[in-house]
């Protein structure tokens, strides 16, 4: 459905995104993951047509967007992180306002837009000004109003920010329900239990460049291995720490509040035990928040010494 080449894109002199290849196809999700300033909402914009790439090429169903860009930009569906509804018309004006805009001659508007209130739970509020809804309801107003055109392709830039857990929730199912509809799904996250739980792939980006895609599964097992041995930072020393680690590994230990996170293979779990038999840890699977923070410790967000 979508194929993005070689994107390239640089601000005063900075190369935000470079050489960015992404790839999605209909009826999944494709998360793109990465800290802050990793070049994830630039990518998204270029993908969507508010900003044109430095350098590379986009296809949506093997068609040229730079060539077709009018025709193509019917086809897809964006949700922002911001709160864009127009807070001076009632939510079922919202939602006819924008496929009007979209597909002026759009067929069965009426029923498109019935059948919308009713999936995402907007009945009882369709003669509701949209600064009257919940944060959980506008959500759910904003991403009914992304597919309101009857898109081929949806953008969701941080779908759940800001909303309570059971909002969060109810949005998930709505993305799942979308995906079994047949649309192809591009989304950010900074939720590391959505990004495992809505997508099929995943791209992580960092300094603009893709350093993995594959399944989550697939992706802690080739950036982070096997296992992560956690240690209480009052057990060992940080000098003894680095000492092994300098000798044996690569990987640098993230300290998170009162506790190191050493990430492992087996052969270095099995070292690491026989090299301190007398310490206490704990040894878990990883998952995408060790990944996330061992990215970000560079700003400061994994390393609290």
């Amino acid at each position: 459905m979508l194929d993005a080449r070689g994107l390239e894109k640089s601000y005063s002199g900075k190369k935000v995104v470079d050489g960015l290849d992404l790839q999605v196809r209909k009826g999944s999700v494709l998360g793109l993951l990465g800290p802050n300033g990793a070049g994830k909402t630039t990518a998204l914009r270029m993908l969507y047509g508010f900003i044109t790439p430095d350098a590379g090429r986009i296809h949506y169903e093997g068609q040229d967007f730079a060539a077709h860009r009018g025709d193509i930009k019917r086809w897809l569906g964006v949700c922002s992180q911001d709160d864009t509804l127009d807070s001076d018309f009632t939510v079922r004006a919202n939602l006819t306002t924008f496929a009007r805009y979209f597909r002026p001659k759009v067929t069965n508007l009426t029923e498109r837009i019935g059948q919308l209130l009713r999936d995402f739970g907007l009945v009882p509020f369709v003669n509701f000004s949209p600064m009257q809804l919940s944060g959980g309801f506008k959500k759910r107003l904003l991403i009914a109003r992304s597919i309101v055109h009857r898109p081929k392709v949806l953008f969701l830039d941080e779908p759940t920010t800001g909303l309570d857990p059971k909002a969060r929730l109810d949005v998930w199912n709505l993305i799942d329900d979308l995906r079994r509809q047949g649309l192809a799904i591009i989304l950010t996250t900074h939720y590391m239990d959505e990004a495992e739980r809505l997508s099929d792939e995943l791209v992580v980006i960092d300094e603009g460049r893709a350093i993995a895609n594959g399944s989550p599964r697939e992706i802690l097992g080739t950036l982070f291995g096997e296992h992560v041995v956690v240690v209480q930072t009052d057990a060992v020393s940080r000098a003894a720490l680095d000492e092994w680690l300098r000798a044996n590994t690569s990987r640098t230990p993230m300290r998170i509040l009162n506790e190191w996170r050493i990430p492992m293979d087996a052969k270095g779990l099995a070292l690491f035990t026989s090299s301190f038999p007398d310490l206490n840890f704990q040894i878990r699977p990883p998952n995408l928040d060790d990944l996330f923070l061992d990215l970000s410790k560079d700003d400061g967000l994994a390393s609290q010494d």
